[in-house]
């Protein structure tokens, strides 16, 4: 068998459905290989935005997604994607072409060390020097890929290995349980939580998985903790329901960390220093337990003093045996500022001037999503309100990256997300500096026949900077520019293309493309211009009197 055809062959033997990328003519033959397959070539417009759409794949499934490039610039173009994996733990195997390394007559033409290129960003990185070696090294791409804490792999394949023959079969795969805490773990977190007066629970990217998220609820219900999420822990648990405090959207000074600093404990489930620290450890401060998969990464700023190591949703269910409500427990001071969070994130919500405010984009879109609409968050000011304002009822409903936090990822996430849950209403909502870091990628939407809205928040300038530069008492400068006709360039891929012009347009606008389908870009202009008194001043004041 040719080595591009066991290649393909293992690839389907771990239940791969799309390979995103771009082929250039080192993959030749694994496009060959790939056309005789179950699987889907999802071609794309660039490979950023293809390795966006596997990580995303990866987010959603837990399985990993698949994208490919060729050599040289083609790889290159995939680092972005593979540090938005690594870092945002989602299992993704990246696959590039090489030039033939056995006998190659163009000298090093695009050739660069891609495996050294692609050693800091992964788990994985492998060329693959003969054919014999490719059912091996494809299985353990995927299960580092996809073991806990998961994150990239790469494999070189280089043109002349996959024109070799192998009689090499392709490995069975072994499904393992994960590892499980100990007793001894379990009893000590127990044991600190039953004396503690306010603990406090803090959910991050790490549980947001299936299991955890049903245990955590269960949790949740039976003890009456009060819980807080990071950005990428959103809708772990219900949003809506009672014990559910808020989200630490903003660094500091929010109503949140005035809960975070009356607790004296605080149990810490699926999060680690790569997400942007929610709070910050300091000597007297509150005790924290950490209940992870992996052991804590020691850090300035966090240094448990317990740690619960092993699967986390078992751990949970541990932890809920030993555990029952206390009596000296005490959540008023918690439910009492969870009160005056969502008070102010009512004030506003109501504002029908124009442009539009984002607490009231915040409340428009919350309103005409289904408990089980998904929503891809690009990175840029809006994800500070959305992160804050908008509830979420269920996991990986909030598509955000809050570890990497790059642009141009909001467009490819939400059209992965389309191709998984083909039943769900999913938009995307980005600011039109992150939008045209990908937006030729409007064109494969349109080609994949999506039922996709793609709202384009248009300040006409980098507005989280612009935001940051205020805050520092500097000048504007440096930050403004000016964009297409939006409704213009929408049409142009074929797509349709809208601009609201009052306030009260935008519900409506939603969904009248969704009874339309397809894919439609919406216009909304953007009022920023009370970012700096409302979330620099006003919030660290009114939560300081809490």
């Amino acid at each position: 068998m040719k080595a591009s055809d066991l290649f393909v062959r293992a690839l389907e033997a771990e239940g791969v459905e799309y390979v995103f990328g771009i082929p250039g003519e080192e993959n030749l033959d694994m496009l060959e290989s790939l056309r005789g397959s179950k699987i889907q070539l999802i071609l794309t417009r660039h490979e950023q935005a293809a390795g966006f759409m596997a990580a995303t794949y990866g987010r959603l499934t837990g399985k990993s997604g698949v994208c490919l490039a060729t050599l040289g610039p083609g790889a290159t173009n995939l680092v972005t994607a593979a540090a938005y994996a690594q870092l945002g733990g989602m299992p993704m195997v990246m696959i590039t072409g090489q030039k033939p390394i056995k006998s190659s007559k163009q000298g090093q033409f695009q050739i660069i060390n891609i495996v050294d290129m692609m050693r800091p960003l992964t788990k994985y990185t492998k060329t693959i020097v003969g054919g014999d070696y490719v059912p091996a090294y494809v299985r353990e791409a995927f299960r580092l890929s996809e073991e806990e804490r998961p994150g990239a792999t790469h494999l070189e394949f280089p043109e002349d290995i996959a024109r070799e023959h192998s009689a090499m079969p392709v490995l069975d795969i072994s499904y393992q349980r994960r590892p499980i805490a100990e007793e001894k773990a379990i009893r000590k977190a127990a044991e600190a939580i039953a004396s503690s007066r306010k603990p406090l629970l803090l959910i991050g990217a790490g549980a947001n998985r299936k299991l955890t998220s049903k245990m955590l609820r269960k949790f949740v219900e039976k003890l009456g903790i009060p819980a807080i999420t990071t950005q990428m822990g959103k809708g772990v648990i219900d949003e809506s329901g009672p014990h559910f405090i808020g989200n630490t959207a903003l660094s500091d000074g929010d109503f949140i960390h005035r809960t975070i600093e009356q607790a004296d404990l605080i149990i810490n489930v699926g999060h680690d220093v790569v997400e942007k620290p929610p709070f910050f450890m300091r000597p007297g401060g509150p005790e924290v337990v950490h209940i992870n998969f992996n052991a804590a990464q020691v850090d300035p700023v966090y240094f448990p003093q317990i740690e619960v190591i092993g699967d986390i949703a078992n751990s949970l269910w541990q932890l809920q045996e030993h555990l029952e409500p206390q009596e000296h427990w005490s959540f008023s001071d918690a439910h009492r500022i969870r009160a005056a969070l969502q008070k102010h994130i009512e004030e506003g919500s109501s504002a029908d001037t124009f442009p539009i405010r984002p607490q009231r984009l915040v409340r428009d879109v919350r309103e005409v999503m289904p408990e089980k609409g998904v929503i891809a968050l690009d990175n840029g000011m809006f994800k500070i309100w959305f992160a804050r304002n908008y509830p979420a009822y269920f996991p990986n409903t909030v598509l955000l990256d809050n570890a990497l936090a790059t642009m141009g990822a909001g467009l490819p996430s939400a059209m992965a997300a389309k191709l998984v849950c083909p039943d769900r209403r999913v938009v995307a909502i980005c600011g039109d500096g992150g939008f045209m870091m990908n937006s030729q990628e409007i064109e494969t939407a349109v080609r994949l026949k999506l039922d996709l809205i793609v709202l384009i928040l248009r300040d006409d300038a980098y507005g989280m900077i612009k935001w940051k530069q205020s805050m520092m008492g500097l000048k504007n400068f440096g930050l403004d520019f000016t964009n297409p006709d939006f409704v213009a360039y929408a049409k142009s891929y074929g797509a349709e293309g809208h601009r609201i012009q009052a306030t009260d347009e935008l519900k409506p606008m939603i969904e009248k493309c969704c009874r339309e389908g397809g894919v439609h870009l919406i216009e909304v202009p953007m009022d920023y211009s009370h970012n700096d008194r409302i979330l620099n001043h006003e919030i660290k004041d009114l939560a300081s009197k809490l």
